[in-house]
């Protein structure tokens, strides 16, 4: 019963440490980061400290014999160097980052393109009821009680003068 047991505990242990795998690097600002999943591609190789596996970055040693400073590269560091890199670049991705703003390019110049033919709709209107304003005939508008009334002179210059804004602000 020990021995099954004993078995049972180092089958566990075993299962509990794939799920630990981890990878732990340096970030821009020099904290540490901690994650199941690849650093990302604009970290360099210096700054990963830990990969899954057990796989620890060997402390950087300066070189004795070396009168810039440079540091040596200690004797497990080809074991480190096996992992092949990824290059972190995507192509599907990038295609689809690409028709993505492709697609909002197209999707501004149609709004551009709509907002341009109203201004001028806007602009021959307000023209055209310039000129009828400026014309000197008789003018005759519905009010709220739905009986028709003739503009006086006074309505009438106020009428004209918001639509000559109009016109400087839509056909420019």
């Amino acid at each position: 019963m020990k021995i099954l047991s004993a078995l049972l505990t180092l089958a566990l242990v075993g299962v509990c440490s794939t799920a630990m795998a981890q990878w732990q690097w340096l970030d821009n600002d020099g904290r540490k980061v901690f994650s199941d999943r690849a650093p990302p591609p604009d970290v360099m190789e210096k700054d990963i400290l830990k990969r899954p596996g057990g796989l620890v970055r060997p402390p950087v040693v300066k070189d004795a014999g070396s009168s810039d400073g440079a540091a040596a590269a200690p004797q497990d560091a080809p074991a480190a160097r096996s992992i092949p890199l990824t290059t972190g670049v995507d192509k599907d991705l990038e295609a689809k980052k690409k028709q993505a703003a492709d697609a909002e390019a197209a999707k501004r110049k149609a709004e551009e393109e709509r907002v341009t033919k109203a201004r001028v709709e806007n602009c021959a209107r307000a023209k055209q009821s310039l000129s009828t304003f400026d014309s000197g005939l008789r003018i005759s508008r519905t009010n709220a009680s739905g009986e028709r009334e003739v503009m006086d002179d006074t309505a009438r210059a106020v009428e004209r003068a918001r639509i000559q804004g109009l016109v400087e602000s839509e056909c420019k």
